[in-house]
């Protein structure tokens, strides 16, 4: 309220105050992108540009994407056609005499209209857009050998956990294993091999080994 200048009284608001505490309740209790689909279309870059124009000002990301694209890139990254994970900027054919001319050309499409002029197929960009940026979480890693960065099975990067932003050592401890929170005494920063107390938040893309008093 603070921030619109608005009178203590809501009954002092004119209908203009209303709606722009409408919108700011908005924005701050349910934060909204919107996905500009579709971008393979011809008309999609004018479109994409009126989008911006009108919702980034009121603090919406626009995120252009090819939903259809990605489903096509998946289903042949699945079959084994092409070497593809979702959000990079390109593919590539494993045998071109394994597919079909229509696929070739369907394929041919995608990278042309899509992959080519915005990037990507945009989808990841809108899971990261809305989980990273809007609900302002923080990915990390955890991992029982803080040098090898694996588990005891030996898996390099085991998981990766989406946490609050500010998420604590400690709170990491007991996402992992109630045990390992009740007899947590540090974590390591397998990057820096620096000792991380109870209180210390965790950062974007940290690599963590929680060291307790009782292995989980």
């Amino acid at each position: 309220m603070t921030s619109l200048s608005l009178a203590e009284s809501p009954r002092k608001w004119s209908d203009e105050d209303v709606e722009a505490f409408a919108a700011l309740l908005r924005r701050v209790a349910k934060p909204t992108l919107i996905a500009a689909n579709k971008v393979d279309l011809p008309t999609s870059l004018r479109n994409v540009e009126r989008l911006k124009e009108r919702f980034e000002p009121q603090g919406m990301p626009v995120v252009p994407c090819s939903a259809e694209a990605e489903l096509a890139l998946r289903r042949a990254a699945k079959k084994g056609l092409i070497d593809y994970s979702p959000g990079d900027s390109s593919f590539n054919v494993k045998e071109a005499s394994a597919l079909s001319e229509a696929q070739l050309r369907a394929l041919s499409i995608i990278k042309e209209r899509v992959l080519e002029p915005w990037g990507s197929t945009g989808v990841q960009e809108v899971l990261n857009t809305a989980c990273l940026r809007l609900l302002e979480m923080i990915i990390v890693y955890p991992v029982a050998d803080p040098v090898k960065l694996c588990d005891h099975q030996g898996r390099v990067l085991p998981d990766a956990l989406i946490v609050p932003k500010g998420t604590t050592a400690k709170q990491l401890a007991y996402k992992l294993h109630s045990e390992l929170g009740d007899h947590f005494i540090y974590a390591i920063d397998a990057r820096t091999k620096r000792r991380l107390g109870e209180d210390v938040e965790l950062k974007h893309g940290d690599v963590v080994s929680i060291v307790s008093a009782k292995r989980g």
